[in-house]
């Protein structure tokens, strides 16, 4: 069986390298994006098993930008999309997470936090 491909769209090289580490030690495969916009390219070719990505990215195009984006192009993988956040009590936040109803990981976690995340919504590596 193949390994589960998850697309990371994280600005922060600490939490990227942390999120792929953790992942990739977990059996994931992954692929990462510094910006949204990188994001929807790669998004453009292929679909993930799984989409995780910070709600703040730099370039314009921002979590609830992506989500938007899948909701219109790819909305099989909505399911599939959870959120980064350090940011949980600032109100545009807020209201992305609660219209879009996905799943999110609150900066700073632990690696099994985001591992129970990702399977559950993911599904286990292999």
């Amino acid at each position: 069986m193949n390994l589960r491909v998850v697309l990371v769209v994280e600005d922060e090289p600490s939490v990227m390298a942390f999120v792929r580490t953790a992942l990739e030690r977990n059996g994931y495969s992954v692929v990462g994006a510094e910006t949204g916009v990188r994001a929807l390219e790669l998004l453009r070719e292929q679909a993930y098993d799984g989409v995780i990505s910070d709600m703040r990215t730099p370039g314009g195009v921002d979590g609830a930008d992506l989500w938007a984006w899948l909701a219109d192009h790819r909305p099989e993988m909505l399911a599939k999309l959870i959120f980064i956040t350090g940011d949980i009590v600032n109100e545009e936040t807020a209201a992305t997470l609660q219209r879009t109803q996905a799943p999110y990981v609150e900066k700073p976690f632990r690696v099994r936090q985001l591992i129970n995340v990702v399977e559950r919504i993911v599904g286990t590596a292999r």
